[in-house]
């Protein structure tokens, strides 16, 4: 198995290649891989880019103008009830559409079993290719049979970014060399981004708390989020809580009831919204301050002013990195309010700055 060194593929000149991306979960990580689809683009303006994912994140990349077909599947609730008629009638259906076109390229951006079967499975053009990850990068997930399917595997430095990670992949899988930074290519409702041109200090004056993590560990304490919430409130901004499950719900009513107390509309528990919804309700705000999560990474792809919270020290790998408007704060155990309220204040300056 061959490295592939980078170099523009020839049959990139003739017509438009068919390329199908392979990153099926989770959310955050789908959200880190967005910029490899407007990398692609801008080599390849013609080309065709099909996406497979979990369904349940397909509303998200439905946002993106890019991706021409949106292949989802149920991997993850599929291999509980493997044993079931309806369970093997969704994935004959699911192959079926896989298998719909023939690709030029094939890439695994996630470096899973399940991915690689994925990419297995998938129909190759004549002289088409599947290219995977050669070997695992720092905090990340890695399984073998990802090179053994592949047809190119490519081996990434281990110390390298979620986001650079994925771009480098496909760049080096495709023969392009990337030079600009990310773009995450989502489409937002576009009277919210004539106001954020014709009055930046006149924007949403909410504020996104994103306080629901899948791991407990990455939570920041409730008394915390209170206490930001005040000073939210006196700053003139109105909070508002998103959630995902009941738990998180939960949370974001106990926090809106305390901020409520000392006056109605401090804060707005947002109903459970799909995630298209969830991102356009977020691109209206003014900003986010959230734990590492997936629903803090779309707040870095929407380029809003945001803060976010690491009780461990891997932000280099997850957390945003564009020049100030976005920052990271870390701490053990546990960032504290004085600490993210100024990282806010910070963000919140360079955006406003930038966009007058």
């Amino acid at each position: 198995m061959r490295v592939l060194r980078p170099r523009r593929i020839e049959f990139f000149e003739p017509y438009p290649v068919k390329i199908l991306l392979v990153k099926l979960s989770s959310l955050g990580d789908v959200v880190h891989a967005l910029p490899v689809v407007q990398d692609i683009r801008a080599v390849v303006p013609g080309a065709q880019i099909d996406w497979v994912v979990e369904k349940s994140f397909a509303p998200l990349l439905a946002e993106h103008a890019g991706i021409h077909r949106i292949i989802a599947c149920e991997i993850r609730r599929w291999r509980h009830s493997f044993w079931t008629t309806a369970t093997w009638r969704e994935w004959r259906a699911f192959r079926v559409q896989l298998q719909h076109d023939a690709y030029d390229a094939v890439i695994d951006l996630q470096g899973l079993a399940k991915s690689a079967l994925v990419a297995r499975l998938a129909r190759l053009a004549p002289g088409g290719k599947r290219c995977a990850l050669a070997n695992q990068t720092e905090g990340s997930g890695y399984e073998a049979p990802t090179r053994w399917v592949a047809d190119v595997a490519i081996r990434i430095a281990p110390h390298t970014a979620a986001v650079q990670r994925s771009r480098e992949l496909a760049a080096r899988a495709l023969g392009y060399t990337l030079q600009a930074a990310p773009d995450y290519g989502l489409k937002t409702d576009s009277s919210h981004m004539d106001r954020a041109q014709t009055a930046p200090e006149n924007i949403a004056n909410q504020v996104a708390l994103v306080h629901g993590t899948s791991r407990a560990d990455k939570e920041w304490p409730p008394g915390h989020w209170l206490e930001l919430g005040q000073r939210l409130n006196a700053a003139g901004f109105q909070v508002v809580l998103p959630h995902g499950n009941a738990r998180e719900l939960a949370t974001s009513q106990a926090i809106a009831q305390a901020l409520n107390a000392s006056q109605p509309g401090n804060a707005v528990v947002w109903p459970l919204l799909p995630l298209d919804a969830l991102m356009q309700a977020l691109a209206q705000c003014a900003g986010v301050i959230g734990v590492d999560s997936g629903v803090s990474h779309i707040a870095v792809a929407l380029d809003l002013p945001h803060v976010q919270l690491y009780n461990f020290d891997t932000a280099w790998r997850t957390g945003p990195d564009t020049g100030g408007r976005q920052v990271s704060v870390f701490a053990q155990p546990a960032p504290t309010v004085q600490a993210v309220w100024q990282a806010w204040l910070a963000c919140l300056a360079l955006h406003r700055q930038a966009a007058a």
